[in-house]
């Protein structure tokens, strides 16, 4: 009887474990404002927020207000607030992003929770909108040079270490992945179970600037996040639309666009796909891998053969009308 009894209690203590360690549900369906071909003509509004639960955020710089058009998301504790990226909008009259943060963040005693604003990466697109953040009460804007961001967050050491973020009541943890760039973090929330992946991994174009960074980085994060319960993994940009098809660089109009999220499945894809890359382009269903420095010294080498070449005939054919004018009829 007493062997029965420790039994089931050992069973009942590894199920409510099992059960704590489930995410908790949240809502990724959302339609995001498309944008406009024509801006001017068609206001939009700046920034749109979508509740996924009731401490997590999703919000959408529109196209119109920055063709980038990037994605942030508030993690809210009890004890302080995590921003993921502020954007790629610094102007307040035409970026709200301060007001509408602070209405978003808890207040208790008349003070809103403090806030804590991180990056994925130093792009401009992704810290702009730090200045007026900065402004709030209690904001702690974490640097973005790459020596302070291992200080500010305790790696030991960049390419090994697990980082926590405490929120009180919500830990979220943070790896190095660089190969966009070699500050490029990876932002994973266990109460949510979702991955923040800013620019290393998105339903766009992967832009490699250290492939042999991109490679260890995508091995790393695939062996990290292995054994835990992935929701989704959300991006810095949506940059595809539904039939898999990249929006043209620059463009404020998005229509028919793909959905942000995407599966554990396509991160244990990214490394294969990364080791098969052909150093200039590569598309695949959910993302496209490409160099955009190869491509633009192959761009340049192309325009001057043409050039050569172009000199070249017309030097032949001025060499050879001179010959036509001297010889005598």
């Amino acid at each position: 009887m007493n062997k029965m009894r420790v039994g089931l209690a050992l069973t009942t203590a590894l199920l409510a474990n099992a059960t704590l360690a489930q995410p908790v549900a949240g809502d990724l369906n959302v339609r995001w404002n498309p944008g406009a071909e024509d801006c001017a003509a068609n206001p939009q509004p700046p920034l749109q927020v979508h509740r996924y639960d009731a401490t997590t955020f999703i919000l959408r710089q529109n196209p119109c207000a920055h063709f980038e058009a990037p994605l942030l998301y508030l993690l809210i504790g009890d004890q302080r607030a995590l921003l993921i990226d502020s954007g790629a909008v610094e102007d307040e009259a035409s970026m709200p992003l301060a007001k509408t943060i602070a209405d978003l963040l808890p207040r208790s005693d008349g003070a809103s929770l403090p806030l804590v604003v991180a990056h994925t990466h130093r792009h401009t697109d992704h810290r702009a909108g730090d200045a007026q953040l900065a402004k709030l009460p209690g904001a702690e804007i974490v640097p973005i040079e790459l020596e302070d961001i291992v200080k500010y967050y305790g790696f030991k050491s960049w390419l090994e270490d697990t980082v926590k973020i405490d929120l009180g009541g919500r830990v979220v943890e943070a790896i190095a992945v660089p190969g966009h760039m070699r500050d490029h973090l990876l932002f994973y929330d266990a109460k949510t179970g979702l991955a923040f992946s800013g620019d290393f991994l998105l339903p766009g174009r992967l832009l490699v600037d250290d492939i042999d960074a991109y490679r260890a980085s995508a091995d790393r994060a695939v062996a990290y996040l292995r054994s835990k319960p992935v929701t989704a993994v959300l991006g810095g940009h949506i940059e595809l639309d539904t039939n898999g098809e990249a929006f043209s660089r620059g463009s404020t109009h998005h229509p028919n666009e793909r959905a942000l999220a995407l599966a554990k499945q396509n991160l244990e894809s990214l490394p294969a796909a990364l080791q098969e890359f052909n150093g200039f382009y590569s598309k695949y269903p959910n993302f496209i891998i490409m160099n955009p420095m190869r491509n633009l010294l192959v761009l340049a080498a192309g325009v001057i053969i043409a050039l050569t070449l172009l000199i070249w005939l017309v030097r032949r054919l001025w060499k050879s009308r001179g010959k036509r004018v001297l010889t005598p009829a």
